[in-house]
C-alpha cells in the first residue's frame, strides 16, 4: 500500500484522534480500518508479530465505545453496558495492555478490570461495572464457572465485543480453555432470552501470528469473506532471519540449560556483529549465570572485548557500574553485559534498561517475562532452551507458542536496523517444530476432545446446556467440530466418510459422554435421556476444575474416609498423574518408606502390612513425598522432587477442598473432617502434629523453627510468652529480630471460644444443642480474610448434623447457633462439635459432648461435656 492510501487518524471524529500517538496507520492497519471502525462484522487477522495488529483492537473497542457518542460529538457513557474482553494467553500481556489501555480509555471514564491469577481482589460489582475485562482463558473460565451463584454470568448479557489476542494458543494444551469459553459465548449469543442484550450481536476479533489454515478460524469465528485477512512477512517492519539450533538433551532440563551457556557466545559472535542482543533464558537464576559466563569470556579478549566498541563507551560504562546497587551486575556492566529480571530493583532494572536502549550495554540476559512487558527491542534475540519450569505443574515444558512469538519479535530495532536475527536453541527432536512455527507451516488443531467431559459438565452446571440438543448444538459451535471436517485422521474419525457422517459421530461423542456423566451421578437426565440437570458432585468437579477420574476416584471414597485415605486420593488423582518416577530417585524413596527412625505417618505397605522396600509407581512416590515433606523436615532436597512436591501440595489442596465439600453434602462426619485437615496439611506442607507449626508464620523458616523448637517453643501459644531477647540468642539472630517473630503472631485469625450445652426440648426422641461462639480478641486490621467450618456431627453413626462455613473476624460475637438432632441408635452418642479453620494448623477448637442413652427421651440432659483428648490438637490462639 503507497503512502497515500494510508489512512490517517484525522479520519477518525475529533475525541477519538488522541488516543493514537502517530498520524498516519501503517499499511495493515489501514486496509482493516474501515472493516474495524465503519462495521461490526467479525473479523480474524493473521500477521507477523510487531506489525501493529494491536491498533486493530483498539479500532474496534472505538467502534463500540461511538455508541456512545451523540451528534455533537459529545461523550455520555453508561457504565458497563457494553462490554469489551480482552483475552490473552498470559498475565504479561493482559497487564500490559490494562496499563496501556488505562491510560487512554481511562479518561473517558472507561473502566478497565484485571482478570488473572494475580488479581482476585473484584466482586460481582466490579465485573457489571466493568466497560474492559482484560483476563487470561482459565481464569475467564474458572471466574464464570465458581462464581455462578453471585454473578459470575450475570455480566453476559451486556458483552458485545471479544477480542482474542495470540488466538493460536488454540494449539497448546491450553488451548481448550480458550475454545470453551468462546464456545460458550458463541451458545449464549444464540439463546432467545437474550435476543434484546449486546450479546445477540456480539462482535469477535481474533488476531494471530502467521498460521496455514485461517479459513479454519474464520468459519469457527463466523467470519465473513471480506473479514479474513493474512498479511505475510512483508508487513514486519524489518526482515527477519531465523535459525533453529539442535543440541543432544541432558540428563535434565536443568542441566540442559546449563549446557548452552558454552555456545552462547560463539553464537553472538557470528549472528550478532556487534549490535545489541537479547539472551532468553528460562529463570532468573539461569539469566545471572549466563551474563556471568559471557562476561567471563570477554574478560579473555582483554582490549578486544567484542562488547565495547569505543572508549568512551566503556568510560561511561565504568560510571554506570558504581551507581548500580546489585554487587553481581556492578562486575558486568563495564564488560558490556548485564542481566535483567523481575527480582532486580527498580533503580537498577531502570539503569539497565537506560544503558541497553542507548547502546552501551550490548548483551543484556533476561527472562521470558520481559518479552510481554517492558519494550527493548534489539538486533539479535537469542532464546537459550525452549523449555521452562511450569509453577502449576511442577515441571519443565515447552514454551507456548504465543511466548516464543512474542520473544522472536524483539528482534530488529527500526529505525536503527533494517534487519533482525532470532536463534533459536533447542533439543535436537523439537528442531522441527520451532521450524514449523517460523515458517507458518504449524496447522492450529483443537484440544477440546482430551477434555470434553470436563467442559460439557461445565455447560451443563451453568445451564448453558440444559438438553441434550442443546449439548449437540454446544458442540457444533467449537473449534473440534471445524477441525474434525476438515481432518477426521487427526481425531480418531475415519477418513473419507461425509460431513453428515461426521455429524452423527460427534452427537454419538455428545451422547455418550451424557451418559457416562449421568452413570456416575454427576448430572442427572429424564428418562429419555433428554433434559440434563447438574448435581452437586458435578457442580463440585466443575467449581474446583477437577479431572472426570479425580472426581470419580472421590465418589468412591467410604464414608468413613481416613486421613491415609484422603491423602492416597490425592496421590492417584489425575491432575499429577505426568509426575514420573525416574530411576536415580528409587533409592532416596525406598530408605524413607522403611523409615528406621520412624518419622512418617503413613507407608506404602507390602504383602505383609510392613512398609514396602521398593517403592515401583508413580502413586506411591507421591504417597511417599507428600509423607516426608508434611513432616515439615524433609529428608528430599533433591530439586526435581521438591518441584514435584510443590506440583502435589498445589493440586492436592485444591483436590482435598473438594473433597471436604462433597464429605459435606453426603453429610459424611468423619470424611469431612480428614479432609479438611489434609487440604490444610498440603497448603502449609505440615502435618497437624509436627513438631514445626511454627513454620506457617511469615519470616519463620526451618532453621528458625528449629532454633525455637530447642528452646521448647513448639505453638503459638508459647511463642506469645516467650522472651524476644531469648529468641534472637537461640537463633543468633540481632534485634529487633524477637520483636518481629512475635508480631508475625498478628497473621493468625483472632482467637475463639466455643461452648456446647443441651437446653430443653418438648419434642420426643430428639435432642437440641445450642453452639455459642465468642470472639475473645479483637481482630487486625488487615486485607486478610479468615474462615472457619463449624461442623456438628455424631461419632458413632457418622453424620453431620450442622454445617455453617462462617468468616471468623466479621461475625456478630457472640454467635449462637440451635442444633436438633435425633438419638436413633441404642447405646450412648458421642457428638462432637468442631471450629475448623480453613488455613491454619494447631488452631481448630474441638468439644465432646456425650448423650447418654437413658437420658435421651428425658430431662435434665447429661452433663458429660469434655475436650478432645490430648492426642487432637488443642485450642491455640493468641
Amino acid at each position: 500500500m503507497d503512502s497515500d492510501s494510508l489512512k490517517s487518524v484525522l479520519d477518525l471524529p475529533p475525541p477519538f484522534r488522541s488516543i493514537f500517538g502517530f498520524r498516519y496507520f501503517n499499511s495493515l492497519q489501514s486496509e482493516c480500518f474501515s472493516i474495524c471502525y465503519h462495521s461490526d462484522i467479525n473479523m480474524v487477522v493473521s500477521a507477523p508479530t510487531g506489525s501493529g495488529k494491536t491498533v486493530l483492537f483498539e479500532l474496534c473497542i472505538l467502534r463500540l465505545l461511538s455508541r456512545f457518542m451523540t451528534q455533537d460529538m459529545r461523550f455520555i457513557h453508561a457504565k458497563g453496558t457494553l462490554k469489551t474482553i480482552y483475552i490473552a494467553p498470559s498475565k504479561a500481556l493482559v497487564q500490559e495492555k490494562l496499563r496501556d489501555w488505562n491510560k487512554r480509555f481511562g479518561s473517558w471514564g472507561i473502566s478497565c478490570l484485571e482478570l488473572t491469577g494475580d488479581n482476585d481482589a473484584y466482586n460481582t460489582r466490579n465485573l457489571q461495572e466493568a466497560d474492559i475485562i482484560l483476563t487470561t482463558p482459565e481464569k475467564f473460565d474458572a471466574v464464570t464457572r465458581y462464581r455462578i451463584k453471585d454473578g459470575g454470568l450475570s455480566f453476559f448479557s451486556d458483552i458485545a465485543l471479544v477480542l482474542i489476542d495470540e488466538v493460536h494458543l488454540l494449539n497448546d494444551p491450553r488451548g481448550a480453555a480458550l475454545e470453551a469459553i468462546v464456545s460458550r459465548i458463541k451458545m449464549l449469543a444464540r439463546n432467545p432470552d437474550l435476543k434484546l442484550s449486546p450479546l445477540a450481536h456480539v462482535r469477535l476479533l481474533a488476531v494471530s501470528a502467521t498460521i496455514p489454515n485461517l479459513e479454519d478460524l474464520a468459519e469457527w469465528l463466523m467470519v465473513p469473506p471480506q473479514g479474513m485477512k493474512r498479511f505475510g512477512e512483508e508487513m514486519r517492519p524489518v526482515k527477519l532471519t531465523t535459525r533453529v539450533l539442535g543440541y543432544t538433551p541432558a540428563k535434565n532440563d536443568f542441566l540442559f540449560e546449563q549446557r548452552l551457556q558454552n555456545f552462547v557466545f560463539d553464537i553472538l559472535m557470528q549472528f550478532s556483529k556487534g549490535k545489541s542482543a537479547l539472551v532468553f533464558c528460562s529463570t532468573r537464576k539461569g539469566a545471572q549465570e549466563a551474563a556471568q559466563r559471557l562476561t567471563q569470556t570477554a574478560l579473555t579478549y582483554g582490549y578486544s572485548n567484542p562488547f565495547i566498541n569505543s572508549k568512551e563507551q566503556q568510560e561511561r560504562l565504568r560510571e554506570a557500574s558504581l551507581s548500580c546497587s546489585d554487587k553481581h551486575m556492578q562486575s558486568y556492566i563495564p564488560y558490556g553485559v548485564a542481566y535483567h529480571h523481575g527480582g532486580l530493583g527498580l533503580k537498577d532494572r531502570n539503569l539497565v534498561e537506560g544503558l541497553f536502549l542507548r547502546g552501551d550495554i550490548q548483551v543484556l540476559c533476561t527472562t521470558n517475562t520481559l518479552a510481554h512487558g517492558i519494550n527493548l527491542p534489539a538486533h539479535t534475540v537469542v532464546i537459550k532452551s525452549t523449555r521452562n519450569y511450569n509453577k502449576e505443574k511442577g515441571l519443565y515444558m515447552e514454551y507456548d507458542r504465543s511466548t516464543v512469538m512474542q520473544m522472536c519479535g524483539r528482534a530488529g530495532r527500526p529505525p536503527f536496523d533494517d534487519t533482525g536475527t532470532v536463534i533459536i536453541m533447542t533439543r535436537k527432536e523439537t528442531v522441527h517444530l520451532y521450524e514449523n512455527m517460523l515458517n507458518g507451516c504449524e496447522v492450529v488443531e483443537s484440544q477440546l476432545l482430551s477434555c470434553m467431559t470436563e467442559h460439557l459438565t461445565a455447560e451443563i452446571v451453568q445451564l448453558t446446556i440444559s438438553d441434550i440438543t442443546r449439548a449437540i448444538e454446544w458442540i457444533k459451535c467449537s473449534y473440534l467440530y471445524v477441525r474434525t471436517k476438515k481432518d477426521p485422521g487427526k481425531y480418531s474419525v475415519r477418513k473419507g466418510i461425509t460431513n453428515e457422517q461426521i455429524e452423527k459421530h460427534m452427537q454419538e461423542i455428545c451422547v455418550q459422554k451424557v451418559n457416562e456423566l449421568s452413570q456416575h451421578q454427576l448430572i442427572w437426565n429424564d428418562e429419555d435421556g433428554f433434559l440434563l440437570k447438574p448435581l452437586e458432585p458435578g457442580r463440585l468437579m466443575t467449581k474446583y476444575y477437577l479431572r472426570f477420574n479425580t472426581m470419580k476416584y472421590i465418589m468412591q471414597a467410604p464414608a468413613s474416609c481416613s486421613l491415609e485415605d484422603a491423602l492416597r486420593i490425592v496421590s492417584q488423582a489425575e491432575e499429577i498423574a505426568w509426575i514420573q518416577l525416574r530411576r536415580n530417585e528409587k533409592k532416596l524413596l525406598n530408605d524413607i518408606n522403611i523409615d528406621k527412625n520412624r518419622r512418617l505417618r503413613f507407608h506404602v505397605l507390602g504383602d505383609k502390612g510392613k512398609p514396602k522396600k521398593r517403592i515401583q509407581t508413580t502413586e506411591e512416590k507421591i504417597f511417599v513425598l507428600a509423607n516426608d515433606f508434611l513432616t515439615g523436615d524433609p529428608l528430599v532436597h533433591d530439586l526435581s522432587m521438591t518441584q514435584d512436591m510443590n506440583s502435589i501440595c498445589s493440586n492436592g489442596c485444591r483436590i482435598a477442598k473438594c473433597m471436604k465439600e462433597y464429605f459435606i453434602h453426603k453429610k459424611s462426619y468423619t470424611g469431612a473432617l480428614n479432609s479438611t485437615l489434609i487440604a490444610k496439611s498440603l497448603y502449609q506442607k505440615l502435618w497437624d502434629n509436627s513438631q514445626y507449626l511454627l513454620k506457617q508464620l511469615p519470616g519463620i523458616g526451618m532453621v528458625t523453627a528449629k532454633a525455637l523448637h530447642s528452646m521448647g517453643i513448639d505453638s503459638f501459644e508459647k511463642l506469645a510468652e516467650a522472651d524476644p531477647r531469648k529468641i534472637e540468642i537461640v537463633t543468633g539472630r540481632k534485634y529487633p529480630f524477637g520483636n518481629q517473630i512475635k508480631e508475625s503472631l498478628q497473621s493468625l485469625p483472632p482467637k475463639v471460644e466455643m461452648e456446647v450445652k443441651e437446653i430443653d426440648n418438648q419434642k420426643q426422641g430428639k435432642t437440641k444443642l445450642l453452639i455459642t461462639l465468642t470472639r475473645l480478641s479483637e481482630p487486625v486490621q488487615s486485607s486478610k480474610r479468615h474462615y472457619a467450618d463449624m461442623v456438628v456431627g455424631s461419632e458413632e453413626d457418622n453424620l453431620i448434623h450442622f454445617h455453617e462455613k462462617i468468616r471468623v473476624d466479621e461475625f456478630n460475637s457472640p454467635y449462637n447457633a440451635t442444633v436438633l438432632l435425633s438419638h436413633s441408635l441404642k447405646g450412648n452418642l458421642t457428638v462432637k462439635a468442631d471450629l475448623i479453620f480453613e488455613e491454619y494448623l494447631g488452631v481448630d477448637v474441638h468439644k465432646k459432648l456425650v448423650l447418654k442413652e437413658t437420658n435421651a427421651n428425658s430431662n435434665p440432659r447429661s452433663k458429660n461435656k469434655q475436650s478432645f483428648p490430648s492426642s487432637e490438637p488443642k485450642p491455640t490462639y493468641i
